[in-house]
């Protein structure tokens, strides 16, 4: 069996993971960045990225990843299109093994794995995403000014993309599968007070139609009762808001993580709770998920390994 050995392995891409390797490699640690099954993260099913500085006229994400994976490389990253499958985090040198079965010993490791947005299962979902279909209103709501969107979702964080699209679209519905909300009463009587928001409430959506673009949805209500009724919406954004699933599973028996799936760092730090090992990015983020952040956090992972690196010599 083939073995690899590295000063600082990257599991993950996206923002985090490339940053961290543009760091580490500026700081002649020679990293290894493992890019997982979608090498540059969510960006990468994302359409035009208007909130990231430096980019005026805005960028595409897969081309935005690109130049993230370009600089690290450019300063001597070394990138594998693989997956780490398995890890083991008992001591160190840290033991992880990829989807082809080599093995990598590595003296730190820096996680990036991102979290993926949770969808209903649509078939329209799919066909729609970057279309009209997104899970994030914070990074897509601009391109729906003065048009109607529906957020599906009955939470605080539903309740919260609701209210920032209504400072922006002309209209927006709220799904709500349920017949109450589970967000905060503060958040509730926001929601309710708002002229621009429409609370469907016991209802689900069947799919989603259009030409080319998002026209609208099939909502049905009451849905297995003897009320059920179905109708259609007007909409050209349909916003995902039903949660994050952190991809941290093969890490669970050596780092600790939150009831959710999302890993605890250590305070203001990137440090996990086994020495070596450092989180950054969506993974370890529950509450702002945002690309700038998760750079920043890659940032801060790279420093923190090449300081333990360098206490360690």
């Amino acid at each position: 069996m083939s073995s690899l050995k590295t000063k600082v392995l990257i599991i993950g891409s996206g923002p985090a993971g490339y940053t961290a390797a543009l760091y580490s490699s500026r700081a002649n640690l020679n990293p290894l960045i493992y890019e997982g099954e979608q090498p540059g993260g969510q960006l990468t099913q994302t359409t035009e990225i208007e909130n990231f500085p430096g980019y005026p006229e805005g960028v595409q994400g897969t081309e935005m990843m690109q130049h993230f994976r370009d600089q690290a490389v450019r300063f001597g990253a070394e990138i594998k299109s693989r997956t780490i499958t398995k890890v083991d985090f008992s001591r160190r040198p840290f033991v992880c093994v990829d989807e082809k079965g080599e093995v990598v010993e590595a003296e730190t490791v820096i996680i990036s794995t991102g979290a993926s947005a949770k969808y209903l299962g649509l078939p329209d979902e799919e066909k729609y995403r970057g279309l009209g279909v997104s899970a994030c209103a914070t990074c897509d709501g601009f391109f729906y000014r003065n048009r109607n969107v529906a957020v599906v979702g009955g939470g605080d964080t539903a309740c919260e993309e609701a209210l920032y699209l209504a400072g922006i679209a002309h209209k927006v519905y709220l799904i709500v599968r349920r017949d109450v909300l589970r967000a905060s009463k503060v958040m509730q009587e926001r929601v309710r007070e708002n002229p621009k928001i429409e609370i469907l409430f016991n209802c689900n959506t069947e799919s989603l139609f259009g030409k080319d673009l998002l026209e609208g949805a099939r909502i049905i209500r009451h849905r297995g009762t003897p009320k059920e009724e179905r109708f259609d919406i007007d909409i050209e954004g349909f916003f995902l808001a039903i949660g994050h699933h952190p991809n941290t599973e093969i890490f669970k028996e050596y780092i600790e993580c939150d009831s959710e799936g999302y890993i605890k760092v250590k305070g203001n730090t990137s440090h996990t709770n086994v020495e070596g090992v450092f989180a950054a990015g969506d993974c370890a983020d529950p509450r702002y998920r945002q690309a700038v952040v998760a750079a920043g956090s890659g940032c801060k992972a790279a420093m923190d390994a090449e300081k333990f690196l360098m206490l360690e010599e």
